[in-house]
């Protein structure tokens, strides 16, 4: 069983393809209870997929044939900006950096999501124009030039799926309070600048459609997917007016479901999805791409930061996923109360380093390496192993005029790295750092507080 943190370091791909290759040699793929699994905890992912009605959604596509959009990694959006025109690999084929010099960034805060957030700011002022959505004074909205207050989960009308794997329930989103402030849909604004663009574009984005009437044709589709598995939903003015989730009915055949039992069975029959339609152990395609980063079977590559590489002193730094908040989300909120140590964004470490470092449960310690320096409240436990230590991740930017940051953002001190060229994910978890405990006067963290107004 595995979830996917594990792949957010250097190499990281090589170690999913292990899991599989273990899972191999002990013969017990296909089999109840063997083989593997991965994210059993997120989302619902252990449990078996309900016979569901799925909601509709809003579908967009990119620009094709003249006009084609060259897609980027999210984790290599820095490099974008620092090198336009630019080639690099992905996945087997090349392709080009494209020359950014507008932004409009929703539907995220990439400047607690990014590594190494210096960089980040520095490339971040190469655009001409920098828009963001964005519901709070994120350091992401602080570091735009136009900010356009969109409205929260709260603020209006929608309707959901819980459980990605399982579909386990419909659920109606009603507006909760009206729009505060300023705020808007994103659906207003982008049929507004449609409007802009030209006459008749606000009708022809909207589809002359109200935001609950749209919600009634995802509605209607769920409705013709579960009437074709035999599932009867209420009229939409029924459900909305009832506002209560409806769960659909578990399904016996899913329950049963065994991961490569057919394979297993018959592998002729049934092939996978692999150029050979076997377990690829060692894989020809990629082989043939001749990734010294990705080799063409599960390997141990030494990475360039690890402990193994580590002067005296140097700590490996982990950034795992928050225990008390989703990513950055609610990190301004009272919820900070119950797990902020003074004040700050906590550091996990083990007594023996602490001892060493003169830092005792409670203190203000500085983190730093090459790339930047970070204040942290000291959480002193024999829960993590001697010579690592925790930042969570998610923390908002603080950058003083010393580039410190005094809310503890691990991203300060994470390198910007693609996990290989296979793959392009973040390499966050291979990270060196020094600790020490902080003995001037602690400054007062700001990372909440909006920009000053005109």
């Amino acid at each position: 069983m595995a979830g996917w943190g594990m792949q957010r370091q250097q190499y990281g791909e090589q170690k999913h393809w292990m899991l599989v290759t273990l899972a191999a040699m002990l013969g017990q793929i296909g089999t109840p209870g063997g083989g593997f699994g991965l994210s059993y905890h997120f989302a619902n992912g252990g449990n078996p997929t309900r016979s569901a009605a799925v909601l509709g959604s809003l579908q967009g596509s990119l620009a094709g044939g003249t006009d084609a959009v060259e897609k980027i990694p999210v984790a290599r959006i820095v490099e974008a900006l620092e090198n336009p025109g630019g080639t690099y690999q992905h996945n087997g084929q090349q392709h080009t950096f494209p020359d950014l010099r507008m932004l409009w960034w929703a539907g995220g805060s990439n400047f607690t999501h990014h590594q190494d957030t210096h960089r980040l700011a520095a490339a971040w002022q190469k655009p001409e124009l920098i828009v963001i959505s964005e519901c709070f004074w994120t350091a992401a909205a602080k570091h735009a030039d136009i900010v356009l207050p969109v409205t929260t989960s709260f603020e209006r009308n929608d309707m959901t799926m819980t459980g990605d794997y399982s579909n386990q329930h419909l659920v109606p989103m009603k507006l909760v309070v009206s729009p505060q402030g300023e705020a808007r849909n994103d659906f207003d604004i982008f049929a507004d600048l449609s409007e802009k663009w030209e006459e008749g574009g606000k009708a022809r984005f909207s589809e002359g459609k109200s935001e609950l009437e749209w919600l009634e044709s995802f509605y209607q589709i769920a409705r013709q997917r579960g009437a074709a598995q035999g599932l009867a939903l209420p009229a939409f003015g029924d459900f909305w007016e009832a506002n209560q989730l409806i769960e659909m009915p578990e399904n016996a055949k899913n329950a049963e479901y065994i991961r490569f039992s057919a394979f297993r069975d018959d592998p002729e029959a049934n092939p996978l999805k692999t150029p050979s339609g076997k377990i690829e152990i060692y894989s020809e395609r990629i082989a043939s791409y001749n990734y010294e980063d990705c080799p063409p079977h599960p390997s141990w590559l030494e990475p360039t930061e690890w402990q193994g590489n580590a002067v005296p002193g140097q700590l490996q730094l982990l950034s795992s996923h928050p225990a008390h908040r989703l990513h950055s989300q609610l990190n301004y909120a009272g919820l900070r109360d119950q797990y902020a140590i003074a004040g700050r964004e906590p550091i996990t470490l083990h007594p023996i380093d602490a001892k060493a470092r003169g830092i005792a449960h409670g203190d203000v310690v500085r983190v730093w390496n090459a790339r930047g320096q970070v204040l942290v409240g000291a959480q002193v436990t024999d829960g993590i192993r001697p010579g690592v230590v925790c930042i969570h991740q998610g923390a908002w930017p603080d950058l003083d005029e010393n580039n410190l940051c005094k809310n503890g953002a691990v991203n300060v001190l994470t390198m910007d790295i693609p996990s290989s060229r296979l793959a392009n994910g973040c390499a966050a978890n291979n990270s060196l750092v020094w600790a020490e405990k902080f003995t001037g006067p602690a400054p007062a963290v700001t990372a909440f507080d909006p920009p000053a107004s005109p």
